[in-house]
């Protein structure tokens, strides 16, 4: 990875903007060297590691444009040829990834020397068992004849039964809303008014009051009777209509059957 700078003359990687000096093709006084380091220290902050290749390369550039710029503004500067300033280029660059090296190196050994100190404060264990000692395994299969693995291998591969659940506790009753309207009408003709907790009072199971439930919704729709809760939660009050007319099919409402 190269830095990339980015100047008024010149925008890419740092080591073609030093070739381009090197070559007279950009010149070194229209290089704000000062804004340049400081977008790369900006630029280093954000990193999430530090890239040493990276980081070590772009000093190195940045120390020899400022070295050119530096002596090409002291007097004298038109009698020093731009070439002879950047002898030794390579030998630099060289002497840098020896020294990257050497401390990869050094790192490496501080890394065995913190091994070899934690192995130090262990001490091996010199007593054991004595060599002429034997362990024997156990016979797994001693005193089982042929007869019980013949037996064991007939149970593991016999078929299984398919399991079943036993509902014979279980009633199953059917009850119809059709049955209940016309009990309904039956009751509430002679009554006129009552409510649903009177008319499902003698009732037993849960199912027989959410059919007489429904019934009474199937008569509302009908016309037959008008129903009406005072308050959340309270009686619902059923009022036979004596008056509303009798529907052509009687019994041929949404819900016909209910089985529970």
């Amino acid at each position: 990875m190269v830095a990339s700078v980015s100047t008024p003359v010149f925008e890419g990687p740092i080591d073609l903007l030093l070739q381009l000096v090197n070559g007279h093709e950009v010149d070194v006084y229209d290089i704000p060297l000062a804004s340049v380091v400081d977008a790369f220290v900006a630029e280093v902050a954000g990193w999430e590691s530090v890239d040493l290749q990276t980081l070590s390369e772009f000093l190195m550039i940045a120390a020899v444009l400022i070295e050119l710029k530096s002596r090409r503004l002291l007097p004298g500067r038109d009698d020093v040829d731009p070439d002879e300033e950047l002898v030794g280029w390579e030998e630099r660059d060289l002497l840098l990834a020896r020294l990257l090296e050497c401390q990869a190196y050094a790192a490496a050994a501080d890394g065995f020397a913190a091994l070899f100190e934690r192995a130090a404060r262990s001490v091996p264990r010199t007593a054991g068992l004595d060599l002429d000692f034997v362990v024997d395994a156990p016979d797994l299969l001693e005193g089982v004849t042929p007869e019980q693995v013949a037996g064991a291998y007939l149970r593991a591969t016999a078929e299984r039964p398919v399991p079943t659940v036993d509902l014979y506790h279980v009633t199953v009753d059917t009850v119809t809303v059709a049955d209940a309207v016309a009990e309904l009408e039956w009751r509430l003709e002679g009554m006129g008014r009552s409510t649903f907790r009177h008319l499902t009072g003698h009732l037993t199971s849960r199912i027989e009051i959410i059919v007489r439930f429904l019934a009474l919704l199937e008569l509302c729709k009908r016309g037959r009777v008008s129903l009406d809760q005072g308050h959340t939660f309270g009686d619902l009050e059923v009022e036979w209509m004596a008056d509303a007319p009798v529907p052509v099919s009687v019994g041929a409402g949404l819900y016909d059957e209910y089985e529970g």
